[in-house]
């Protein structure tokens, strides 16, 4: 419980979450940029703000996670609107983004497969105006906040409905990008953290984990560019499974780059 008329100054220090949390829902629950928690620190909260305030910290003790409960995480240096209807987005993603602009040629077109919130698509888009993105989605409820958030990040992106290829036309792609469901049925990381509270089928195929790793892979040479990269985010232990599988469809390069923590998180190979 959050007494009114504790200052902001004290309760930096006396909520019991982590300091960057602290802050976070501080923010939020009174409506202030962080530097006003240093000008305003010795304002004190009205017995509105002091209920606001607990509620959220209630929330977050009760694990739900922090960027479900302000709406909002950033990514790729830019915002990016959240829900339980999509993933929250990593830094580890962030490797997929920066191999994909790497291999995106001048005017060239990606594909962004599963976008959930749109992460990798708008980050690409934003980053290079010249391209020409597209991303899909199965979920009506993904592309919504998807649209959003390109609409927010000024980023050009077309968004398809699409149980995976199903919905794409006549159409090539210099880069095929995806950060699909990898987690295998059964995980115990799934009733760990905030993954609790994130969508499963967005999360886990409910198979052994490659099962959508597969599909992308079987499915991508019908709609690559020659020459063309399809590039995969997985799991901390599928980087050499997922080699395999694109050797094994014919795939020219393949390796794996290693995430922020230096796990093998993004494999890869070109048509």
């Amino acid at each position: 419980m959050i007494a009114a008329g504790a200052t902001i100054g004290r309760l930096q220090q006396a909520l019991p979450l982590d300091p960057l949390e602290n802050r976070i829902l501080l923010c939020h629950a009174l409506g202030l940029p962080r530097v006003a928690l240093i000008t305003q620190s010795e304002r004190a909260l009205t017995a509105e703000e002091a209920a606001r305030l607990g509620a959220l910290v209630q929330r977050r003790l009760d694990g739900e996670p922090i960027a479900y409960i302000v709406g909002e995480r950033e990514f790729f240096g830019l915002p990016f609107r959240v829900g339980p209807a999509v993933l929250i987005p990593r830094p580890d993603t962030e490797l997929i983004v920066e191999l994909a602009l790497e291999r995106l040629a001048p005017q060239g077109r990606l594909l962004d497969m599963g976008t959930g919130s749109g992460a990798i698509a708008v980050a690409v888009a934003h980053t290079r105006p010249d391209a020409s993105v597209t991303a899909l989605d199965v979920s009506e409820d993904a592309l919504a906040i998807a649209r959003a958030n390109a609409a927010a990040n000024g980023a050009r992106v077309d968004f398809l409905r699409s149980d995976w290829y199903g919905a794409l036309a006549g159409e090539r792609f210099g880069v095929i990008a995806s950060n699909p469901p990898y987690i295998a049925a059964g995980d115990r990381h799934l009733a760990e953290g905030d993954l609790r509270f994130e969508p499963a089928g967005a999360l886990t195929d409910h198979a052994d984990g490659l099962s959508a790793l597969r599909i992308i892979i079987d499915g991508a040479p019908a709609w690559l560019e020659p020459g063309g990269w399809l590039l995969l985010e997985h799991g901390y232990d599928q980087a050499e499974a997922v080699r395999a599988l694109l050797a094994a469809r014919g795939f020219a390069g393949v390796q794996s780059w290693r995430d922020l923590g230096g796990i093998e998180r993004v494999s890869g190979g070109r048509l």
